[in-house]
């Protein structure tokens, strides 16, 4: 299979068209989109970049472009990513909503959640941390993509053991039904009932019904230039409640002297 080269206006009109619609900064990867997007050139049909780029600036087919974005921004995910954010959040934030959420309402949001692994984790923190309460309290929790396709995988919840590493046996037990004769395990349906999951994307305003106690989105503005991604955390801002948290990736950080939260730790704000 010969390697197509992407030329350097192609190159241009792409990043541009996948930077204003979806926020996503690319304009230093040009190698990363020859590689991952080769196949689906030639899948597709198209005899180089040019014909393909034409197709996708001008179709603007919404299938076409999701596999684009796919292929580009595939983040590895797995249960229990990131742990000191859970144990924060079991130890710190929970306590504090317990203290100060008198109407026993929580509404988290799991932005650019991918195949659900983290909305799955926090579902379960909750009820290990709520036990005989949880049903006492209004929790939703959100998940939100902009691509359908993780989202689809999510919602099927059907996770390869490599993916669960690192969650305890008696989670597996409680919240997992293992697949009989292959290596993985299926989500059990009480997990699955407590996540909604929607498409969505970041840079499109944020207007849900209701605003958030707790919001993660993390690894997520990686892809996103400064004024991208201080424009969606001023988003966050406006849909987080007062006493709430954003907790990015251990990567990332927000720039403090534009943004309203509260620094608290590493990867971690507070709106005061």
């Amino acid at each position: 299979m010969n390697m197509n080269l992407l030329e350097e206006s192609d190159f241009i009109r792409l990043t541009t068209f996948i930077q204003k619609n979806y926020g996503i900064n690319l304009t230093k990867k040009k190698q990363l989109i020859e590689a991952r997007l080769n196949s689906t050139l030639q899948s597709m049909g198209f005899k180089n970049f040019n014909e393909y780029v034409n197709h996708i600036l001008r179709k603007s087919d919404p299938k076409d472009i999701e596999i684009m974005l796919n292929k580009l921004t595939t983040n590895y995910t797995f249960f229990m990513r990131e742990t000191s954010h859970f144990d924060f959040l079991k130890n710190t934030i929970l306590p504090q909503m317990v203290k100060e959420k008198k109407n026993r309402v929580l509404n988290i949001w799991s932005a650019g959640c991918s195949t659900g692994q983290e909305p799955y984790t926090i579902s379960i923190i909750l009820k290990e941390f709520f036990k005989t309460q949880y049903p006492l309290w209004d929790i939703k929790i959100l998940a939100t993509d902009i691509s359908q396709n993780a989202l689809s995988q999510a919602k099927l919840g059907i996770y390869l053991k490599d993916s669960l590493k690192d969650v305890p046996e008696s989670w597996l037990r409680r919240y997992f039904i293992k697949s009989p004769g292959k290596d993985e395990y299926q989500v059990s349906n009480e997990l699955k009932s407590s996540v909604s999951y929607k498409i969505f994307n970041l840079m499109d305003p944020i207007i849900f019904r209701v605003p958030f106690d707790i919001i993660f989105c993390r690894n997520v503005m990686i892809y996103f230039n400064q004024e991208t991604k201080e424009n969606l955390v001023q988003k966050f801002y406006d849909a987080t409640n007062t006493g709430g948290y954003l907790l990015i990736g251990h990567s990332e950080t927000i720039n403090r002297s534009v943004s309203k939260y509260k620094y608290i730790m590493p990867a971690t704000y507070r709106k005061i």
